[in-house]
Parts: structure tokens; sequence; C-alpha cells
């Protein structure tokens, strides 16, 4: 399919700012650029409550925003992990999407703010989302949320971490999640670069020299990729893993391993939904408010979670 001529505007409209792309903008300021995208957004919806809270982590405090939606519940409980290249993003990068999600779900989500790189490195944020992970399920009913529907999702390298978190709950019998939402996730270390890489990896957003940049400022040795907890696609045995819905876009370099990744699931037997959205850049769903498709993609991911927390 051709780039969505919405697309093509969003592009068009970053393009005019004059920015250098991020690999090369040192890392306060690649964090400052990514509010650039939420002008695109849609506007903010509605739910019951938000509450933010602190949770102690193995190297610290983390942030939590917890969202629960209108009703008397109990709850399902989505545990959410932002995307931004584990660089970037937070609570608020996301809140739009959180609060989409938790009306559209009618679920609790508890959005956790991890430590970003390079301060911390591999394996911080993973153990951080961990962490949250663990602390959501034990404390459920605490928030009228239900620990016997919880689910693990993230967006790009949130849905890398939320990858990650679900092969470390099943390795150590640690919470039994019913469901992973993976939203253009980052699920392989570029070595080789796969095709969607070198279709995409320049015009469309996010380069493939920013994934490369990304990662140097995530790994902290160089054989760190090589484990499935930072390239899940690598992992020896997909059994026993939640159902997925796993979500892609065309024209992202991130593409062909995030569909790498779902065969790995439906081959192992896991029940896996994978939606292509066509002519789609990486971050649509963050744009919801300039991209007809990143409103159905939100409304897809609601839809999925429902049926899969409230058997709809």
């Amino acid at each position: 399919m051709p780039l969505d001529p919405q697309a093509r505007v969003v592009l068009d409209t970053i393009a005019s700012y004059g920015r250098p792309p991020t690999h090369k903008l040192p890392i306060d300021v690649a964090r400052e650029a990514m509010s650039a995208m939420f002008s695109l957004g849609g506007e903010r919806t509605t739910v019951g409550a938000v509450e933010d809270r602190q949770i102690s982590g193995p190297t610290g405090m983390i942030p939590l925003r917890i969202y629960t939606p209108e009703g008397s519940g109990p709850f399902p409980v989505l545990v959410y992990f932002h995307g931004g290249g584990w660089i970037r993003g937070g609570l608020e990068s996301h809140d739009r999407i959180c609060r989409a999600l938790t009306a559209g779900a009618d679920c609790i989500i508890v959005a956790v703010d991890y430590h970003l790189s390079p301060e911390q490195k591999y394996p911080v944020a993973l153990h951080d989302c961990y962490t949250a992970s663990v602390w959501a399920a034990e404390h459920a009913m605490e928030l009228n949320g239900d620990s016997a529907r919880l689910a693990v999702g993230g967006d790009s390298s949130g849905g890398n971490l939320a990858a990650a978190v679900t092969l470390m709950a099943r390795d150590q019998k640690g919470p039994r999640f019913q469901f992973q939402v993976l939203i253009y996730p980052v699920t392989d270390y570029p070595e080789p670069e796969t095709s969607s890489y070198q279709e995409n990896g320049q015009g469309y957003l996010l380069l493939s020299a920013d994934m490369h940049w990304y990662w140097y400022n995530y790994l902290s040795t160089d054989e760190d990729h090589e484990h499935p907890y930072v390239s899940p696609l690598r992992a020896n045995d997909f059994s026993g893993l939640s159902p997925a819905f796993v979500l892609t876009a065309e024209y992202d370099p991130l593409r062909d391993e995030g569909e790498a990744y779902a065969a790995c699931l439906r081959n192992a037997g896991i029940p896996v939904t994978m939606k292509r959205y066509d002519g789609m850049i990486h971050s649509f769903l963050l744009m919801d408010g300039a991209l007809d498709q990143g409103k159905q993609a939100l409304l897809d991911v609601a839809a999925a979670l429902r049926a899969a927390l409230h058997g709809e």
C-alpha cells in the first residue's frame, strides 16, 4: 500500500520543524522533542479516577499512574509500559493512550514510569517493569481490580519490555497474564537488519540510525542483545506464554520483527491476533488526533482487551 496521505501530512509537518534526527540530538533535547507528537494526539478521554503512586524498586522508587474506569468493578488490570526507545517518554507522553484504553477496555491501567537509559541501562528498566507487574498482581484487590484478569502491554520499546516481562513471569513462575498487547514492538537486536529496516529506515519518522542509537544507549554490554529478555525473538521456547494481540505498521522499521514474534507465538500454539496497519508509520497511536488509523488502532486494542479480559 502507498503511504497513507494523513501520514504524509504528519511527516511533512514534523520535517517543517527543521530538527535534526533523534540520534543526533543530546539526550535531554531528544526527550523534549518527543513532545512534538503530543500536538498530534486526540482529546483526553475522561475516566473514573487517576492516581499517582510510587513503589519501591530494585534501584529506587518507581512512579506509577493508576487509571480506573467509571463503574463499580472489580475490573481487569493492564500493566502498561510506554515507548520511547528506553530513553524518552513517560507518564505524560502516554496519558492519552492509557485513558483511551481504560475507558475502551473497561479496565484499570497501571502505567509504569520505569528508569530511563542511558542513566540506568539494561536490566534496570526491565526489573522496574517486572517489579511493577508483581505489585499490580499482589495489590489488585486494593485497586478494585481482579488479579485473575491481569494483562501486560506496551508500545515500541514498551512492547519489548512487555514481551520480556511475560517471558520472565513464565520462567520465574511470577504473575500469570491472561493477555499481552504488543504495539509495534521491538523484539530483536537489528543485526542483521530485517527487510523492513532496509525499506523503511529512512523517511518514515523512526530511522534505522535512531534504533541503533537507542540500542547503544540501552545495553550495558556487547553480549546483552543475545539474551531473550532483551531480544524476545531469540527465545528458545515460546510455550506457556500469554495469548497476544500484536500490532504493526507497514512503514515501520520494526514491522518484520513484530510480525516474526507473532509467528513464533502462533507456532508454539499461543492464540495470537496479528494486525498490520497499511500505510502507517511508527508511533501512529500517539498521533490519533491526526491519523484516522491511529483512532482505529486504539479502538482495536481496546476491543482485543475487552474480549480477552471480559470474555466479550
